[in-house]
């Protein structure tokens, strides 16, 4: 093995706007996007709704 082998890479990946990085040697994967979730299901407001429907003036 050498030893740009037990390196990250930096990885294109087409159509996204950033590259992604290889698993760091021994890491432990962890699920992607999962706190992301989590937090937008559970933590809803009384003006949520509004707030998603509304557009900004410059737009």
């Amino acid at each position: 093995m050498s030893p740009s082998d037990d390196r990250q890479r930096v990885v294109r990946v087409q159509g996204a706007r950033r590259a992604r990085l290889t698993p760091a040697p021994g890491a432990v994967e962890a699920p992607e996007g999962a706190d992301d979730d989590a937090a937008s299901a559970s933590e809803t407001g009384p003006n949520d709704e509004r707030m998603r429907r509304e557009v900004p003036p410059h737009y």
